[in-house]
């Protein structure tokens, strides 16, 4: 098997120097141009496996080659080289099609790492849909969408409602990408105490503060060379927006107590329902950091924007449903349920389709859904029969049902809220759900 080739275009010998022996030492084969004009020759011969430019050059610039080589090579990873603290071009090169980028002086540790990454991301082979269901003209744009970022490190910033999907656009962008295999790190920025938010994201060292009785590793050491998602980034406090700044730009983390910068290298994607925009506007949210985190936006659609899709999406669900239940087999809709699904907005969106879901195959005979069992927002109150498989005794109101069940939920999620002194990470880890889904039930049962 031959050596990969790797193609360094920089106007500067020393600079290409140090490039060619340090890839040598690595096992690759080098070559290298000095200009614009030197390195599509080049490329005109030349397979290569990552390309390292730099972004001045004597007769143009990196963003040029950049956009040369995401048409006309496609897949081939591109590092551009900056000057140090020149973040400006290091956000236009990512926006350009970039893999990467690397600052001057350049950080040999940090080299090594990027051409890693880069050449697992040449073999990296397509996944599946990973769960993003749906054939819609919207759902097909961001599926392509997504296999562009997953070969890019740029920053990613993900909009969309509540319940559309942003976690699991984001866990597909990672396991896609040739960090796949590194770890995948969710926080919910919204639920951290502001006065442990350093210390959860940097980690601390032992005696930094009362109770600190050991060293602790924090949310950036803990996706090391994978990615960290930051649910609901415009809940963070402005002092936090700061530190988290710096570290994106460094990439390197103090921790709480330390005297010294650790470094790390992680991939950060965002997302928020909330308009980071307006946020900037009013004051609430760091320009810079917005710009950091923005580099490339993806806006998840609702699923009014996909009604075409909700057949697709219901036959998964109540198929999980019924395998979640033991049902031999899941319980189909009728023409009149699925219709009224198809009419009905959705404000919450996916999420509100599997709750609607969840509900009708306790109200439904266990076979078949009709559109009353649904008992959507704005339908009127009505009476269905339980199922039979659950109850032989005399029919009951589908309320006093509903009640039962929300109020054993209720009892369930308090237990579990006072066993884990109401932390609600600590406590939906007890009940086996999410952290979101926690927050949702808690919101919709009133639990104070």
């Amino acid at each position: 098997m031959s050596k990969a080739l790797a193609l360094i275009v920089d106007d500067e010998a020393d600079i290409r120097e140090l490039l060619e022996i340090t890839l040598s030492r690595m096992g690759l084969r080098t070559a290298a141009a000095g200009s614009l004009r030197e390195a599509r020759a080049l490329l005109a011969e030349h397979s290569f496996d990552l390309c390292f430019t730099d972004m001045r050059l004597p007769d143009g610039n990196g963003i040029e080659l950049v956009g040369l080589i995401q048409k006309k090579h496609a897949g081939l990873p591109v590092a551009v080289i900056t000057a140090y603290g020149s973040a400006q071009a290091a956000v236009e090169s990512l926006k350009a099609g970039a893999f990467d980028f690397v600052s001057k002086p350049i950080d040999l540790g940090q080299l090594r790492k990027l051409v890693d990454t880069a050449l697992k991301l040449r073999a990296t082979v397509e996944a599946d849909d990973g769960g993003l269901l749906g054939h819609t003209p919207v759902i097909d744009a961001l599926r392509a969408l997504i296999d562009r970022l997953a070969r890019s490190q740029a920053p990613v910033h993900i909009t969309g409602e509540s319940g559309t999907g942003k976690e699991l656009v984001a866990r597909l962008i990672h396991s896609r990408s040739p960090r796949g295999d590194a770890p995948f790190v969710p926080v919910n920025c919204g639920a951290i105490p502001a006065e442990l938010m350093e210390s959860e994201f940097f980690g601390h060292l032992k005696g930094s503060f009362t109770g600190a009785t050991r060293d602790k590793a924090g949310l950036f050491q803990a996706a090391e060379g994978g990615t960290l998602f930051l649910d609901e980034v415009g809940d963070l406090p402005l002092h936090m927006q700061v530190k988290l700044l710096r570290a994106l730009q460094e990439r390197a983390v103090r921790p709480v107590g330390g005297e010294t910068e650790v470094a790390v290298n992680v991939r950060v994607i965002s997302a928020t329902h909330k308009d980071l925009g307006a946020l900037t506007a009013a004051g609430s949210f760091r320009q810079d950091l917005y710009y950091r985190l923005n580099v490339i936006e993806v806006r998840t659609p609702s699923l009014r924007d996909r009604q075409d899709d909700i057949p697709l999406l219901a036959d998964a669900i109540l198929a999980r449903l019924a395998r979640a239940n033991g049902l031999d087999s899941a319980p189909r809709l009728d023409a009149s349920a699925l219709a009224r699904l198809r009419d009905y907005p959705f404000p919450g969106n996916v999420r509100e389709l599997e709750n609607v879901l969840e509900r009708a195959v306790t109200l439904s005979d266990g076979s078949r859904i009709a559109a009353a069992d649904l008992r959507l927002r704005s339908d009127p109150p009505a009476v269905a029969v339980a199922p039979a498989a659950l109850h032989s005794a005399a029919p009951t109101a589908a309320s006093d049902l509903e009640g039962q069940m929300e109020d054993i939920e209720r009892r369930a999620i308090i237990e579990a809220l006072e066993k884990a002194r109401y932390n609600k990470t600590r406590a939906a880890a007890l009940l086996g759900m999410t952290f979101r889904s926690l927050r949702y039930r808690i919101k919709k049962l009133n639990i104070e």
